[in-house]
């Protein structure tokens, strides 16, 4: 990587200091077609300029705790990104970018790599995710190929022994809590595990940072702290600065996916609406006749005080989906050591399990994973109050449906075409059988109290649940 600074640092309209500076990237990012530099760098005819433009300035305020998808523009309006081909490769040219991702004129190591990250994913999406192409992506197993095209191309995929576990929870946590999610990571981390999360604040933060420490103490190199992102939420969320491999996937439902392909087992910290979709998602597809058997170990935890969030999840999960769901997870309170052992245990049913169905260890794909829950949903008002959220359903056909729910809210808590939508139409209106619409307000409402759906600021409910 080289980098020559253009100009001196100079105050942006928000009197931040910015930097006009142009990277020359090495590795993977210096072949790139003149297809996907040409789409990149085009914001019409279905470019992706923009949306490369709020990716990159997302990445280069790294470890911002906001959540609002306006702060960074409103922060660096002018901010701007091109990349252009030259004879030995690619230059990415940043104008009026934040000064912090900089440090005596060179751009922070850390930072530069999640930058030519999501040049690199965007750049692969403009030529195999674009409509045309997303058009034949009509089966289950087509939709499960593209995931591991990405996930390929990014360079996640490593035929090692299984030690990854994908942690989930919410970007808005306690302190306690978030102390208590690097203390399960760094009890990971003592175990040799890495870790995969969303890569954002919060409980995707905190299991990372307390395995950097872990791993640093057993002198393990080459540590995996990955983030799995999507093009919506990166722009509210920066990435955290500990990831070293950042994943942009095209929408939820390939992020979703690829979080459960790669998982040899899953922890859940405290969280929110977005917490509650990954749970509902991967409980869906558990739940299905396929998939009996298939080794999953998945763990529920928190701190003391995170005991009766737990209760209420496990109660809303028991009236929607059954008694039957419970079995595929096991709840742990206040001990990190035991959420490790558990972990390393599971991990450890999952190898054999691999070995003897002769399935790649770094690729779940004997996993069956049903089209209504790969196909993209586009939460506006009348999908959402359309959900079919009433007994009598199989329970992986509801958990498809509440998923999307919580993945409506999602959209209109953080994401700028949700937040847009609830601007000109008010909330989501969400429809269902009486005494699951009031497990539901009860819930979201436990979230709003327990302030786990917006960092900062009051929050102003996006949806109305119709009990």
């Amino acid at each position: 990587m080289h980098t020559r600074i253009q100009e001196q640092i100079t105050p942006s309209r928000s009197n931040l200091p910015t930097v006009c500076a142009n990277i020359y990237p090495k590795g993977g990012l210096d072949v790139l077609s003149r297809e996907e530099v040409a789409r990149l760098k085009d914001a019409s005819s279905g470019g992706m300029h923009e949306l490369l433009r709020r990716c990159a300035l997302a990445v280069l305020t790294t470890g911002s705790t906001s959540d609002d998808p306006d702060a960074a523009r409103v922060l660096y309006p002018d901010f701007d990104i091109q990349v252009t081909q030259q004879d030995r490769g690619i230059c990415i040219e940043l104008q009026n970018a934040p000064g912090i991702a900089f440090v005596d004129g060179r751009i922070i190591r850390g930072v530069a790599d999640l930058l030519f990250a999501t040049v690199r994913d965007l750049a692969y999406a403009a030529i195999e995710m674009v409509p045309e192409c997303v058009e034949g992506l009509e089966g289950e197993a087509a939709i499960t190929d593209a995931v591991f095209r990405i996930l390929r191309n990014a360079r996640v995929l490593q035929p090692a022994d299984p030690n990854l576990v994908v942690c989930w929870g919410g970007h808005s946590i306690s302190r306690e809590e978030y102390l208590y999610t690097k203390q399960v990571g760094y009890e990971l981390g003592l175990r040799g595990i890495d870790i995969c999360t969303g890569c954002g604040p919060g409980a995707m933060k905190g299991p990372m940072k307390g395995a950097t420490i872990a791993h640093a103490k057993q002198r393990q190199r080459r540590s995996r702290y990955i983030g799995i992102t999507e093009p919506g939420i990166i722009a509210a969320e920066s990435p955290n600065p500990i990831v070293n491999h950042l994943v942009i996937m095209p929408d939820i439902e390939k992020r979703l996916e690829a979080f459960v392909r790669m998982a040899h087992g899953i922890i859940v910290f405290p969280g929110g609406v977005g917490t509650a979709e990954e749970i509902l998602y991967l409980l869906g597809i558990l739940l299905r006749e396929e998939n009996q058997g298939i080794e999953m170990p998945l763990v529920f935890t928190g701190p003391a005080s995170a005991a009766s969030y737990f209760e209420q999840i496990d109660k809303f999960i028991r009236l929607t989906l059954g008694e039957a769901a419970t079995k595929h997870y096991r709840i742990i309170i206040a001990n990190p050591e035991e959420v490790a052992r558990c972990m390393v245990d599971g991990i450890r049913r999952v190898r054999e399990q691999r070995v003897a169905s002769k399935d790649s260890f770094f690729f779940n794909w004997r996993l069956h994973i049903p089209l209504d829950f790969q196909q993209p949903f586009d939460p506006d008002h009348a999908a959402m109050a359309a959900l079919d959220l009433n007994h009598g359903r199989k329970p992986h056909a509801l958990a498809a449906d509440l998923r999307r729910a919580f993945s409506g809210i999602v959209a209109g808590n953080v994401k700028e075409s949700g937040v847009r939508r609830i601007e000109a139409h008010g909330p989501f209106r969400i429809n269902g059988a009486p005494d699951m619409m009031a497990a539901l307000d009860e819930l979201l409402r436990a979230f709003v109290e327990q302030r786990r759906m917006k960092i900062s600021g009051e929050y102003k409910p996006v949806y109305r649940v119709m009990t």
